[in-house]
This record gives C-alpha cells, sequence and structure tokens, in this order.
C-alpha cells in the first residue's frame, strides 16, 4: 500500500527487500546531507558529555582492575604506549563528539597515566567524508597522536587484526544498519519488500526524468544534485514475499524467534547489528572489556508481539529501524559470541555518576502543556526558557555554544525573543537539546523551572520512570 494515497506518484524503482532499500537510500541521505544530520535528528553523543564521560569512567575502571588482577606489569617507565597497547574502535563516529569527550575524560582520570598513554582510538566508517569531518571537531586536536581513520563496514574489517581490539562502542548505529522486516504466515515466513516513487509535486520540477532515475538507480551523487531535492518526497509501496534464505543468514535463529510471535505480526530482523556482533567475536582480545551498541529498541516479547509497534522512523529520508535486542541475543548465542546484558541508557548513565538522572527530552514531556497542540515555534520557545531555567545552575565542563538555529517559519515578532534567548544561554550551560540532567541539576533548578510552569513533583517522579516501551538501552557484550 501506498504511504500517502493522494500522492499520485512516479515510479522510480523495482520491489527490493526492506533492508536493501534502506542501504541504497542511507548512502545517499550521507552523501547528500551528511553535513546536515544535526537538522534531521541528534543522538545523546552529538553534543552532550555525559554517555562519553560514562563509559570512559566505565573503561578506566575495568582496565586498572583487570591489570591489578593479572600481576603482569602493564607498562614500563618511559615507555607506556609501547607496553600492552589498548585498541578502541567506535564504529560510526558521527561528528566525533563521543570520541572527544571519551579520550578528555579519561585522560582526568588517569592521573598515574596508566591507561591513557597505551590507547589507539580507531574512527571506523564506509564514508571517509563522515571520518574525516569526525576528525575536525576540536576536542579531538589535543588527542590526534591516538586517533585513528578506518574506512570500512563492519563486517568488512580485514584491515584490524584478529583478537587485537579490547574496545569496541557503537551509538545509534544498529538503527541505521541493514535491517529487514520479517512475519510469519503459519510455517511460512514472509518479508517486507518496498519501491520507490516521487510524489506529482516533486515529479512536475524534474525536466529529464531519464537522467533522474538512472542517477538514482546508479546512486549517482554528483548528478543527482543538479536535480530539484527528493529525499523527501519518497513514496514507498509495500508488499510481503517468501524469504529468499539463501541471502539471509541465521535461518533457525530467526525462524525459531517468530514461532514466539504471533501470525502476521511484523519484526524487525536487524542483520546489520548481527554483523556487528559477529565482527566483535573475531576482533575482540579474549580479555577484552567488551562491545557496547546504545540504541532504541525493545526485547519486550509483549512489544515485539504488539502490532501497533512502531518499527521504522524516517528522519529526512533516512530510514531508521528500531533494535529487536531479543533477536540479536539470540544471534549472540548462536555465534558464541560471549556473555550479552542489558540496561537503560539512563540506568548506565547514572550508575557512572552515582545519581538519577533525566533526559532533557523527558523533562520536556512532564511539562502541562507538553500533548497538548503547539506550534513548532512554541516548542522552541518553551525548549529555550527550560535551558535558560537549568542554565542558570548547570555547568558543564566544556565551553560550547549551544546551536540552535531560528526555523524561518517563526512570526516575525517573535523572531526577536527567540533570538534573545538563544543569546542569553550560557556557553557552560546545557550542551544539546539532547542532554542528560541529574537529580541534583533538577533539584537545584526547580525553583527556575516552577516559574516557567513545571511541576517538580512530576519531573521528579519521572527520574525513577520504568523505560517505555521502545527505549534507549545499553547493550553489553563480553567474551567469555
Amino acid at each position: 500500500m501506498l504511504q500517502d494515497a493522494e500522492a499520485l506518484p512516479q515510479l522510480i524503482g523495482d520491489y527490493r527487500p526492506v533492508d536493501q532499500w534502506q542501504v541504497h537510500i542511507n548512502k545517499l541521505f550521507y552523501r547528500f546531507r551528511g553535513d546536515q544530520v544535526r537538522r534531521f535528528y541528534q543522538t545523546f553523543a552529538s553534543a552532550d558529555y555525559r554517555l562519553a564521560h560514562a563509559l570512559a569512567a566505565d573503561y578506566f575502571e575495568k582496565v586498572v582492575r583487570r591489570d591489578n588482577t593479572s600481576g603482569v606489569r602493564r607498562r614500563a617507565p618511559g615507555n607506556h604506549a609501547a607496553d600492552s597497547p589498548l585498541t578502541v574502535m567506535e564504529l560510526g563516529p558521527g561528528n566525533g563528539n563521543l570520541a572527544a569527550c571519551f579520550l578528555s575524560h579519561l585522560k582526568v582520570l588517569d592521573k598515574d597515566q596508566a591507561v591513557y598513554p597505551r590507547v589507539r582510538y580507531l574512527l571506523v566508517d564506509w564514508e571517509q567524508e563522515v571520518l574525516d569531518t569526525a576528525l575536525t571537531h576540536p576536542g579531538l586536536a589535543s588527542h590526534r597522536d591516538r586517533v585513528e581513520l578506518q574506512r570500512g563496514t563492519v563486517d568488512r574489517l580485514d584491515a584490524v587484526a584478529d583478537g587485537t581490539v579490547d574496545r569496541m562502542i557503537c551509538n545509534e548505529l544498529w538503527n541505521d544498519l541493514p535491517t529487514k522486516l520479517m512475519s510469519r504466515q503459519a510455517s511460512d515466513i514472509e518479508e517486507e519488500f518496498m519501491r520507490p516513487n516521487v510524489s506529482e509535486s516533486a515529479h512536475a520540477k524534474i525536466s529529464d526524468w531519464a537522467a533522474f532515475v538512472r542517477s538514482f538507480d546508479a546512486m549517482d551523487t554528483e548528478t543527482l544534485k543538479q536535480f530539484p531535492p527528493f529525499l523527501d518526497d519518497l513514496v514507498w509501496e509495500r508488499e510481503y514475499r517468501a524469504v529468499e534464505w539463501k541471502e539471509v543468514p541465521y535461518r533457525k535463529t530467526i525462524t525459531d524467534f517468530l514461532k514466539r510471535i504471533d501470525e502476521h505480526v511484523v519484526v524487525p530482523v536487524n542483520l546489520g547489528a548481527c554483523a556487528t556482533v559477529k565482527d566483535a567475536k573475531r576482533l575482540l582480545a579474549p580479555d577484552a572489556i567488551g562491545f557496547s551498541s546504545f540504541d532504541a529498541g525493545t526485547a519486550d516479547m509483549n512489544v515485539l508481539n504488539d502490532p501497533e509497534k512502531p518499527c521504522y522512523g524516517q528522519f529526512g529520508g533516512q530510514q531508521s529501524f528500531m533494535v529487536n535486542f531479543a533477536l540479536v541475543e539470540a544471534v549472540a548465542r548462536q555465534l558464541e559470541a560471549g556473555t550479552m546484558t542489558l540496561e537503560t541508557q539512563r540506568e548506565f548513565v547514572g550508575r557512572s555518576l552515582g545519581t538519577n538522572v533525566l533526559t532533557l527530552m523527558d523533562l520536556i514531556a512532564t511539562h502541562p502543556s507538553a500533548g497538548t497542540r503547539m506550534a513548532p515555534w512554541e516548542q522552541d520557545r518553551l525548549m529555550l526558557k527550560t535551558l535558560r531555567a537549568l542554565n542558570e545552575t548547570y555547568r558543564s565542563p566544556y565551553a560550547r555554544r549551544l546551536d540552535f538555529p531560528i526555523p524561518l517559519e517563526v512570526p516575525p515578532e517573535e523572531r526577536e525573543s527567540l533570538q534573545a534567548l538563544v543569546g542569553s544561554l550560557a556557553p557552560t550551560g546545557v550542551p544539546d537539546t539532547i542532554a542528560y540532567l541529574t537529580e541534583e541539576e533538577l533539584s537545584l533548578a526547580a525553583r527556575d523551572l516552577e516559574d516557567i510552569g513545571y511541576d517538580p513533583q512530576s519531573f521528579m517522579i519521572a527520574l525513577t520512570a520504568p523505560p517505555g516501551p521502545v527505549d534507549y538501552f545499553h547493550c553489553l557484550i563480553r567474551p567469555r
């Protein structure tokens, strides 16, 4: 069925499995909009530092404990880096902020220089432009001697030797990697196929239709740039066909898993995520600290069995899928990749800080106006007022101006006041609209938040609220 019945679309491709079109479209997205990603979505590591700091603290503690337990002299005076080097690999480094904050915090924690001097931090991505951009992050300037770039996909990292990696990290990458949508029909397994169209309005703006279709099929971005933007105007038709198992790994594991799901209920099968688990098994050293993935998804079988669950979303044309952590764990067992544990991302960050934490977006959700009909600019005004209230007491260890562009559609009479709000935000205030706040920071800001309509009791209750049906989780896999 068409996503938009009124679109009167024009076909530009044939039916293919969902994951094949996902790869095609996401490559175009990053080639066209790789430098504009934050316009369409942000991650918990795009500008905030707390996830990276939690990872650095966790890594430092575990390496020191391992060194002490092993009884092996891990460093020699004057030759720290050469003695027992530590490779930390980040898959999909984004803008480089997670790497910068991780290395900066690790250096601060490592007062005896027992860990940081030995670290080699490897940034991995399939697009060279992403790697080059990540390396320009200002926070990486003082760590350049230990940062390296590796272009490649998660299942093709032949340049990295087996058993040489101590820590692997990926943040909000699994949901962008190839994912199929499958369902069970009695004893048969089907998967979703789709084919792309462009809307009638977009079609009317394209002068040479044949050249556009050829360029789209070939992913010829230089030629496509000569045509009007089209990623936001794609319309998808969908149908279901029998799975071609010759092209799909883990047949028995997937089939057994789907027996636990009701007929006709579609579930994500995150093959790209499974590929990273397989590669982690090869790359991690026997005593490695392990592989961590942070992403949105669920391991709850009741949620996975819900036909109304949100399997995917589109952001500026990019296709992003929820992670089926329950199936990933089943594949990890099949691969004998190690021990997998799952916790909410908030638990991981909060445990590192020794307190409860809340995301800024969860705080906004407790405001009485949340859920009401608000114009986008009114939502921006509430966000900016909230940030200013928090910034009366919040102090970041990094001085960076928050990037908050005022949309063109803001009424002229409101634009000046919103720009003044942006200008009033301190560089050491909350670093991003996607950020973590501690219980203490919320307590200190309670009166200022109350002045703009918040109920302190509501957001204090939210600090200990259980995870949502689909939430952000930390998946840790350690070698056996």
